[in-house]
């Protein structure tokens, strides 16, 4: 298969953990803590690696909590390549409250970047990138980087013939489009924001996604709907997948699960259909493991045959 290779330019210890009730200016004990190594495009190598493929995840982390950071990395056999820098790792927390099955999740903003680190993240991603390739990067700039870093990704993964996969928002999101990809996947929230209005249904998403094919932003659209599932578009079909309902247990990670099957498959020349419906099973099977657990690939096996998948343009 080709080689996948991730981008996470803010990752994250991940400490997740659950109390009775979240009560203000209380001490809260906790209990079922774990730490898991976090940030999208960590996630989507994370997942990538449990489907028995080898990605390679990029990142940079400093002080002690990066190298907590490497060592949960190291836990899942993920190859890396890591790019030292000055400022410390964050951390992201996520509790989660038994007595009403609310989950709380608080997101720090992580170090700022310099420009030596910027570039050294950019000449990291040159060095591994080969012909065939795909780049996947996932996740919120670090502080510091200018919008149009994943511009810059964008040019670099064209220029070495990789296929580049973004899974951002915003401003960068529009200059890395502006270069065009391969691949995008937003929310139907992200995606309205970028398209400027509102898309009532399913025709008004691909008619919105057959746009920005045409205007060569991105050769593919995964936008995903949340509990209604997701629809892929390319330049000649569109497809929607549903999922059945789950009890959720935790959302942390759907996205970079649907998001690694996704480029899994498409790695192996899979067809697009049979990416998208493990995409939704693995995304829906995230909602059943705790915490910042990821998918298992067992309950995405299960979950396969009630994916639906219909043609819808």
């Amino acid at each position: 298969m080709n080689q996948i290779v991730t981008l996470t330019v803010n990752p994250a210890v991940d400490v997740c953990a659950s109390v009775d009730k979240v009560i203000p200016s209380h001490k809260l004990r906790c209990a079922n803590t774990r730490h898991d190594a976090g940030g999208g495009g960590i996630n989507v190598a994370r997942v990538v690696r449990r489907f028995g493929a080898n990605p390679i995840a990029v990142f940079p982390a400093g002080g002690p909590m990066g190298q907590l950071l490497e060592k949960l990395v190291n836990r899942e056999s993920v190859s890396h390549l890591t790019i030292p820098i000055a400022g410390d790792t964050r951390e992201d927390i996520t509790v989660d409250e038994k007595s009403t099955g609310n989950q709380f999740r608080f997101v720090l903003p992580g170090p700022t970047l310099s420009d030596k680190e910027m570039q050294a993240c950019l000449d990291a991603i040159g060095s591994v990138l080969t012909d065939g390739s795909y780049l996947v990067t996932s996740g919120s700039l670090a502080p510091g980087l200018p919008a149009e870093f994943y511009a810059q990704v964008a040019h670099i993964a064209a220029t070495r013939g990789a296929l580049f996969v973004l899974d951002s928002s915003g401003p960068c999101l529009k200059a890395a489009l502006d270069t065009g990809i391969h691949l995008f996947k937003p929310s139907l929230r992200e995606f309205e924001d970028l398209v400027g209005h509102r898309l009532g249904n399913d025709a008004a998403c691909v008619s919105a996604a057959r746009e920005c094919i045409a205007s060569g932003k991105t050769a593919m659209i995964a936008l995903s709907l949340g509990e209604r599932g997701a629809i892929l578009v390319t330049g000649d079909s569109a497809f929607s997948a549903t999922a059945p309902a789950a009890k959720v247990v935790s959302t942390v990670g759907a996205g970079d699960s649907f998001l690694g099957a996704f480029v899994w498959m498409l790695a192996q020349d899979k067809d697009p259909r049979d990416a998208l419906r493990l995409g939704v099973a693995a995304g829906t099977a995230a909602l059943l493991a705790p915490g910042t657990e990821l998918c298992s690939p067992e309950d995405v096996d299960r979950l396969l045959d009630d994916i639906d998948i219909r043609e819808i343009g």
